[in-house]
């Protein structure tokens, strides 16, 4: 977390915020967290925080097949035959090539893993404070702070597994080829690991086997849905009350040659709550996925990037998606792929989800430029940004945030980092069509009317 209370301090200065954190997995991202690397972990009945007996050595390695990566994490899918692992990924922490890997180890005479800040800030939430360890600390994290915001059924934490040196060596090595080569530039996997994250296959329905029924789930990173509206935004960076993160952000990675051309994706549409406009959103994330819309056929990566930023679609891989999209949607060729996205927008304009997403990120009232000020009162320190703007600007505008109490200041500070985790997550969605033979599911059931089929799906929000 030190890295998140530090970038805080880091962004002191007003300036246009066009950045975005990134720290994902095939299944969620939860970057910008105000524990560092830590995403959220979806639950089928693998709730309880604790360590698996069990040790993957390099004789293991060969299981693991690349799923996807973000900037913290590579996401590896089981292609083994045991049993226990069917249906599973594994979360493996990566370690940036120009700086020193984190090595999890265990804290000694009891001490905790966070920093005296990061205890303070998190003190209402005793067993987080305690973690010997920072992974262990992060699993908590989700346990206590986004599992009670987002709802229990939506929530996993994962379950940690001890890795051999040697199985993390023989993955990096099994993997290179398929990561972008711009991912391996940055990082690498952390040998110094003793433990990964085992986690529930969310791109499938879990039952028993990945061979049962064919389904097919999308990964959507929705961003943050919401414009400041903070009376502490400067007058130079009004823009941001006007134009999307995520808009302004694309504009960077265009200027900046990371992506040829700019998505039409807003978040502002899927936000909406407008069924028109979700539709618009979702079309728009499907001309131009980069890293933000993946389609999992089977559990297999069928559309979007492994962890990069893939550009707009082809027209040949138009065609070819759409007849991957043969066994699952049942009408006349050309026509698959707009029924698949209208499905897709009403499951998810249907759900509800986005509502209690956008809740969380809105915890965000003062925007970085007034939650910086929070933040030099809890910790005790001068505020430089009032420093740099002189006298009278500051007994103006921030003479009220620096009135507060420390018990204030703090909930500020935590209310921004958590709501800063909540614009960086994802949603998966699976469907698996009815067959005529089936009864009744215990799962949701939404009707295609331009295919007269009836799909079970499953909407797992992010913690």
């Amino acid at each position: 977390m030190k890295s998140n209370i530090d970038g805080l301090k880091q962004r002191g200065r007003p300036k246009l915020e066009v950045g975005e954190g990134g720290g994902a997995s095939a299944i969620v991202v939860l970057s910008s967290s105000p524990l560092a690397f830590m995403e959220p972990l979806w639950d089928d009945g693998l709730r309880t925080l604790q360590l698996m007996e069990v040790v993957f050595e390099q004789k293991d390695a060969s299981d693991w097949i690349y799923r996807g990566e973000g900037a913290a994490n590579l996401v590896l899918a089981y292609d083994g035959s045991s049993p226990a692992f069917v249906g599973k990924v594994l979360r493996i922490q990566k370690a940036p090539r120009n700086g020193s890997p984190r090595y999890v180890s265990e804290t000694k005479d009891g001490h905790s893993s966070l920093t005296s800040d990061e205890c303070r800030l998190w003190k209402e939430t005793e067993d987080l404070v305690s973690a010997p360890t920072r992974e262990i600390a992060e699993q908590l994290y989700v346990q206590h702070v986004i599992t009670p915001l987002l709802g229990p059924g939506h929530v996993d934490a994962g379950i940690r597994v001890r890795v051999s040196r040697d199985f993390l060596e023989s993955v990096e090595k099994n993997v290179l080829c398929q990561r972008p080569p711009w991912r391996v530039d940055a990082a690498k996997v952390n040998t110094l690991c003793n433990a990964a994250l085992l986690i529930s296959d969310h791109s499938v329905f879990p039952r028993g086997s990945l061979k049962d029924q064919v389904c097919i789930s999308v990964e959507i990173k929705p961003k943050c849905g919401f414009l400041p509206f903070s009376k502490y935004v400067s007058e130079g960076n009004v823009i941001k009350k006007r134009i999307s993160r995520f808009r302004m952000h694309q504009s960077l990675k265009f200027h900046e040659r990371e992506v040829s051309e700019i998505s039409e994706y807003d978040p502002l549409d899927m936000f909406s709550g407008s069924k028109d406009r979700v539709h618009k959103a979702i079309k728009a994330l499907f001309v131009t996925p980069q890293n933000n819309f993946r389609v999992f056929l089977n559990g297999s990566l069928i559309y979007g990037g492994l962890g990069g930023g893939g550009d707009s679609i082809s027209h040949m891989i138009g065609e070819a998606f759409e007849d991957l999209l043969r066994s699952v949607i049942r009408t006349d060729d050309g026509l698959r792929t707009s029924s698949f996205l209208h499905l897709v927008a009403e499951t998810v304009f249907r759900s509800g989800l986005l509502d209690r997403l956008l809740k969380i990120q809105k915890l965000d009232v003062f925007d970085i430029e007034g939650a910086i000020h929070a933040y030099y009162n809890f910790i005790s320190q001068p505020c430089t940004v009032c420093g740099d703007l002189g006298e009278d600007k500051v007994l103006d505008r921030y003479k009220y945030l620096h009135s507060l109490s420390l018990d204030e200041s703090l909930k500020i500070v935590r209310d921004y980092l958590i709501a800063a985790t909540a614009k960086d997550l994802s949603m998966m969605i699976c469907f698996r069509p009815w067959e005529e033979e089936d009864v009744e599911s215990s799962y949701s059931s939404i009707f295609l009317k331009s295919t007269n089929q009836t799909f079970d799906y499953k909407v797992c929000s992010i913690a």
